[in-house]
């Protein structure tokens, strides 16, 4: 099994606020070897993953009016996503079946 290691370049573009997971998204991320941090990483700093282009733009447009921010990465045979709430108090990693 390959580990990928993403490199944080430049600065932070938001804050997270808390940050939370849930359980089923903790047990798959175990299940893989995978820990949580990699992702609040990837998305803090930008990457936000398997998105359409509109989703991205919703991303770019939020970095500057403060709406949500939403990542979405494919992780072994599941997806798994990354909230941001729009006011940045709290980001959850979660499976898409758990919204």
């Amino acid at each position: 099994m390959t580990t990928q290691v993403y490199k944080q370049v430049g600065r932070p573009l938001f804050p997270l606020g808390r940050t939370f997971i849930t359980p089923g998204a903790l047990a798959a991320l175990e299940g893989v070897s995978r820990p949580p941090a990699e992702f609040l990483s990837r998305h803090l700093f930008g990457d936000w993953g398997d998105l359409d282009a509109a989703d991205i733009q919703a991303n770019r447009d939020a970095l500057g009016c403060g709406d949500r921010i939403l990542s979405a990465y494919a992780v072994g045979s599941f997806r798994l996503w990354v909230i941001t709430e729009a006011d940045r108090s709290t980001t959850t990693l979660l499976l898409p079946e758990e919204y």
